[in-house]
């Protein structure tokens, strides 16, 4: 079996019977440290700028000791088919191309989901939805702060939004309006603006013959804008609204 890398949730490494799991990382530091170097190991990366990442641009005076002392940690629990290599005042990881990650695999999960709703394969696309939202619901380096892992949260939140939208639009087309509506509500519940959400709850609630609650979504959209940003619903958005006002 390929080499597994686990960044949401628990942080582990797993090769074939082989399990590296967080508590064998050299602290939170090392933690985060390996998660820097999993994500950006198409690059070589300076020292100092896995410092700043490290430290969120602000390493003490002896960061070049203590960034040396975690690699070297690192490199200890690393199993045989990865390594950090350094050179040049640069680190990198490097670990087989079939590598499979689960930040990228939810990436991958998502695009796929969305492409095969776009070809009308509704129970592929919820498939690879189920797939990407698993991941991208476990939080990432609990605790941690910091610019970098900010980034990569919005990221991974950004992926469970278009998961879910996937796989609340999946089941509308199948029928499963009572599902479609569950993931439309988790999708307001991360994300209270997204007005694409509230279209496929109110699409949902209509599918199933609830129009007075349809348009309870849409006034509930509207007021939530005004009180909080000031705005109105997209023009989009208020077509979604008159299509199931004006239904027979």
């Amino acid at each position: 079996m390929a080499l597994r890398i686990y960044l949401a949730g628990n942080v582990a490494i797993e090769d074939g019977d082989e399990l590296v799991p967080e508590r064998r990382l050299p602290g939170r530091q090392g933690r985060t440290l390996f998660a820097i170097l999993v994500l950006e190991r198409d690059h070589a990366t300076p020292a100092d700028g896995l410092a700043d990442l490290l430290w969120d641009a602000d390493p003490p005076g002896s960061w070049a000791t203590a960034l040396r002392a975690l690699v070297s940690k690192l490199r200890s629990v690393l199993p045989e088919t990865a390594s950090i290599e350094h050179a040049v005042g640069a680190y990198q990881l490097r670990v087989p191309a079939e590598a499979w990650v689960d930040l990228d695999a939810a990436r991958a999960a998502v695009h796929e989901a969305e492409a095969a709703l776009a070809a009308g394969d509704a129970a592929g696309a919820t498939g690879a939805a189920l797939v990407a939202n698993a991941i991208a619901q476990r939080p990432f380096l609990p605790g941690d702060q910091g610019a970098w892992v900010e980034r990569h949260r919005a990221s991974l939140r950004e992926v469970r939004l278009r998961a879910l939208a996937a796989r609340g639009e999946s089941a509308l087309v199948m029928g499963n309006v009572v599902d479609a509506a569950i993931d439309a509500e988790l999708a307001i519940s991360l994300e209270p603006f997204a007005e694409t959400s509230y279209v496929l709850l109110m699409r949902a609630h209509a599918a199933a013959g609830n129009r007075a609650r349809a348009l309870a979504t849409y006034d509930r959209l509207r007021r939530t804008l005004a009180d909080e940003l000031g705005a109105d619903p997209s023009a989009a958005t208020e077509a979604a609204y008159l299509e199931i006002a004006r239904a027979p």
